[in-house]
């Protein structure tokens, strides 16, 4: 499997309402931390995440956490 692109060397802030996200693996997006389909021909799969309520999240820049979507630090390693 090969290397995601670092988008950001840090997470993402956002304010999400409820509902289905799609968050970028691979890190090519232009649309992050959200997928717009351009992992197409790579080995990266976006990942869904479900939010029951409004909240703000921190979902990874880096895309090397190991707790997919959200930052778990990582990007401090790097």
């Amino acid at each position: 499997m090969s290397e995601p692109v670092i988008a950001q060397k840090g997470p993402y802030a956002v304010e999400l309402e409820p509902g289905d996200y799609f968050w970028c693996a691979c890190g090519r997006s232009a649309n992050q931390p959200f997928c717009d389909g351009s992992h197409k021909d790579t080995d990266f799969a976006p990942v869904k995440f479900t939010l029951d309520e409004k909240k703000t999240v921190h979902l990874c820049g880096c895309k090397h956490t190991g707790d997919k979507p959200y930052c778990d630090g990582t990007h401090e390693k790097l």
